[in-house]
């Protein structure tokens, strides 16, 4: 049988996938910001890392780049129906050392949006953009937000999303953690019982909660204004990551991030302004700020974390406005994963 790792993200990486934005989509009313916002976010990446781009027309697209980034951006033309790459795009595995693209089921984070297109992207991908050119697709809900890995055999996930109705409602508990360990060649599942984001669709993906940041760091969001709404579940979710070990059973460091001021859209409802979301990438890490006084903190403890790398603070308002930051929007693909020219 052959040995399965599934990398830390914090690995050597080979680029980072976007899916960009366009107007016959639920981004239509904001189109201007949020291409504007995609086009920073992508360029200041292509400052660290190679970039690939599945947009709706290459030509359209293209021309919203100035072209002087450091690394070269990549454009592949594929159909889609948001933007959400981190949650459609493939997750890779090492069998035996060699690179492995799963391509699990997205059915838009238990059925609440449509996602047939964006279902297919990664298929699409394997067929004549990346080396494997072949993706071993599965049958089972799961979104790339909703795990995170240390590398070494330990996963951390959340009871909400995973055992979701709407994602696997065949599946116990039980069959969904024998089910990761088998395809992620794991050791240990952490389930996170606790702590939610009000205005969040993905019934609290972990990458907007709390972040492996080592394999014995976890950062984690943390509510001090007992008036909040989220306060008392993201204590409770304090206490958990208290009594996690890792897959050596290992303590975890524990540092927390700033809690920002609360984000409304115009309607006035909440949305989900979080740190946690950020991206680490080769030589850096990009940090989702939201235009409150706890953004410099929050750069500030995320350079704590990874001190030897930089730490950029990137505006991330109006993805917030969909539901979604920094990190949801990209996928990482690690060295050994190659884009064909």
């Amino acid at each position: 049988m052959k040995e399965v790792r599934f990398p830390a993200e914090w690995e050597p990486q080979s680029f980072i996938q976007f899916t960009f934005p366009h107007k016959n989509s639920d981004w239509a009313y904001m189109y201007d910001e949020v291409v504007n916002c995609f086009v920073n976010i992508i360029e200041a990446t292509a400052g660290f890392e190679p970039v690939l781009v599945v947009c709706h027309s290459i030509s359209e697209v293209s021309a919203f780049f100035r072209n002087n980034t450091k690394y070269p951006i990549y454009y592949v033309e594929i159909e889609s129906n948001d933007t959400w790459a981190r949650d459609h795009g493939a997750i890779t595995v090492f069998k035996d050392g060699e690179p492995e693209l799963l391509d699990f089921t997205f059915n838009g984070w238990g059925q609440k949006f449509e996602a047939g297109l964006d279902n297919c992207i990664s298929e699409k991908m394997a067929g004549g953009v990346l080396s494997p050119n072949k993706v071993k697709s599965f049958d089972f809900v799961l979104e790339g937000g909703a795990i995170e890995s240390d590398g070494n055999g330990t996963l951390l996930t959340t009871s909400e999303c995973l055992l979701s109705e709407f994602r696997n409602p065949t599946y116990t508990k039980e069959e969904i953690e024998s089910f990761l360990m088998e395809v992620f060649g794991l050791r240990k599942v952490l389930w996170l019982d606790h702590g939610f984001l009000a205005g969040d669709d993905t019934d609290s993906h972990i990458d907007t909660l709390a972040r492996v940041c080592s394999k014995n760091t976890l950062a984690y969001v943390k509510c001090d204004n007992e008036s909040d709404e989220h306060f008392e579940a993201l204590k409770l979710m304090e206490e958990q990551l208290k009594s996690f070990s890792n897959a050596d059973g290992e303590l975890y460091n524990l540092v927390a991030l700033p809690w920002p001021d609360a984000c409304y859209d115009d309607m006035g409802m909440r949305i989900p302004a979080t740190y946690a979301n950020f991206l680490i990438v080769n030589g850096g890490v990009l940090v989702p700020v939201y235009n409150v006084p706890q953004d410099q903190e929050a750069l500030e403890v995320i350079q704590r974390i990874f001190p030897d790398r930089k730490v950029v603070g990137l505006n991330c308002r109006p993805l917030i406005d969909q539901h979604g930051s920094l990190h949801c929007i990209t996928m990482q693909y690690p060295a050994g994963v190659n884009i064909i020219q």
